[in-house]
């Protein structure tokens, strides 16, 4: 009996003691189960994650390459249409020694027979010597064909045919922040020199001077851009990535760092136009010489409005030209002119900026305030030569 009981303790002690182990054991695998699906579903995650990284990197890799190719395509399709402008110019000292002053500048031909754009300030020295240089190393001596009284804008002609030609785009479409190209002799010495950057801004106006005459020239409705412009750029294009001329590059302010500025395109057009088809720039002209009305200007001189320009001469200047259009129409000095057919003057809608509108013979009308009483003028517009 008692043996048999304690057969029985023993198997019951053996019993558990296996059930025991069997269970650990049994936890075991489950633990190994379970560690095992958590290392697979960790590395799907993992390669999951990878998956979409390399995704994300060739996406990425994809954007840096297409802008790079509309960059390059850009610049080749425009390269070989950019010329450089060397200048050399024989001055005489105080001392009666003559020595040669050397520049450099930009252009771009516009038509295939030898038809260049650059700045007026490139081409501003009367007794200098001038020397076009293509792209493909050839040398010309140019003519100066046409300067544009109301911007730095000069047409240039040489005698080649065949020669590349740039596609001029539409600058009234540019966007802040749209991606530009500009080329040109950086320094006078590096022809075709890329840079890149974007539109900045947009309706710039500055006061630009010349390094080499001192001359000063207000400059209106300009393209701002960060892409680097150096001495010698000047008249070379600004180009968008369609590889369309939509700036003549034109100054830099020179106390920033890559702030430079263009005349939009299509404020030219009409200029390079009149070039083709006459062999001159045929300008409109009021004849009056004036003071542009600022919100300063106004406050300054207790003037009724803040917009418009003020007739005013200079020191030794007549106010009104004689034989002018204004002359003609009964201007005076002192007259405040508001609006020019219903447009208002300001700085965003200048004076020669709106003539530039419109054509030698037409007839424009005038809102003048004079001794505070307003009226209207009407004002036929006549070539000015100089």
């Amino acid at each position: 009996m008692e043996n048999n009981s304690l057969i029985s303790k023993k198997g019951l002690i053996v019993l558990i003691i296996a059930n025991f182990v069997l269970g650990f054991v049994g936890g075991l695998m489950a633990l190994s189960i379970v560690a095992q699906s958590g290392k697979l579903q960790n590395i799907l995650g993992v390669k999951e994650l990878t998956e979409k990284t390399k995704t994300a990197s060739v996406s990425n890799q994809k954007i840096v390459l297409e802008e790079s190719s509309a960059i390059i395509d850009a610049t080749k399709k425009v390269s070989d249409a950019v010329v450089s402008i060397s200048t050399t110019n024989n001055i005489t000292d105080f001392f009666g020694q003559t020595y040669q002053q050397k520049g450099g500048g930009t252009g771009f031909i516009i038509t295939s027979d030898g038809i260049i754009a650059t700045n007026k300030h490139v081409v501003s020295e009367e007794n200098a010597d001038y020397t076009i240089i293509t792209a493909d190393g050839k040398s010309y001596k140019p003519k100066i064909l046409a300067k544009d009284i109301s911007s730095d804008l000069a047409v240039l002609k040489i005698e080649a045919s065949g020669l590349p030609v740039v596609d001029l785009g539409d600058s009234s479409k540019l966007e802040v922040g749209q991606w530009v190209v500009a080329i040109g002799n950086a320094l006078g010495e590096f022809d075709n020199t890329v840079t890149v950057g974007v539109i900045s801004a947009k309706e710039r106006q500055i006061e630009a001077s010349s390094s080499s005459s001192g001359a000063t020239e207000q400059l209106t409705g300009l393209l701002q851009t960060d892409a680097a412009i150096n001495p010698g750029n000047s008249g070379g294009p600004l180009v968008n990535l369609a590889g369309q001329v939509i700036g003549v590059n034109t100054a830099i302010a020179g106390n920033a760092q890559n702030i430079g500025f263009a005349i939009p395109i299509n404020s030219v057009k009409k200029t390079i136009d009149q070039v083709r088809t006459t062999g001159k720039i045929v300008r409109p002209y009021i004849g009056i010489r004036y003071i542009p009305i600022t919100k300063e200007v106004a406050q300054l001189n207790n003037l009724p409005i803040n917009y418009g320009i003020i007739i005013a001469g200079g020191q030794g200047e007549t106010a009104i030209l004689p034989n002018s259009p204004a002359s003609k129409a009964g201007l005076k000095e002192g007259d405040i002119i508001e609006e020019i057919n219903g447009q208002m003057i300001d700085e965003t809608h200048q004076l020669v900026q709106q003539l530039s509108n419109y054509n030698v013979g037409d007839e424009i009308e005038l809102k003048v305030r004079r001794n505070n009483k307003e009226f209207n003028v009407k004002v036929t517009l006549e070539e000015f030569t100089k």
